[in-house]
């Protein structure tokens, strides 16, 4: 059981979520780390700013975090990424915002 941070959202969030999430990439064997984790951790990141490898140590490997980041950030042309458009309806963000923008509009609910 891992620390609870400002930053994460619930699991019934998460839940909305996850299907957009769990498309991204290429499904060659299963996943051995918890989406919502990785989730949570990057809203970590997104809030706090600090560095990759000064992630607590109860998300998971710091080296995994980025690595989903990376594929949920990538941009289409005309389009919001995934992780855009996690935010977006985990809680109706606006276009304009950034992530660490949410996340204090979030927190402040």
């Amino acid at each position: 059981m891992r620390k609870v941070y400002p930053s994460d959202i619930n699991r019934e969030q998460f839940e909305q979520i996850r299907p957009l999430l769990e498309g991204a990439g290429k499904k060659t064997r299963p996943r051995t780390v918890d989406l919502y984790e990785v989730c949570c951790a990057v809203l970590y990141l997104l809030k706090s700013g600090c560095p990759w490898r000064t992630l607590p140590s109860d998300f998971p490997k710091w080296r995994t975090v980025p690595h989903y980041f990376s594929k949920w950030s990538v941009k289409p042309e005309h389009d919001l990424s995934l992780l855009e458009q996690a935010l977006k309806k985990s809680g109706g963000r606006a276009p304009t915002q950034t992530g660490a923008q949410r996340q204090d509009e979030l927190l402040q609910r």
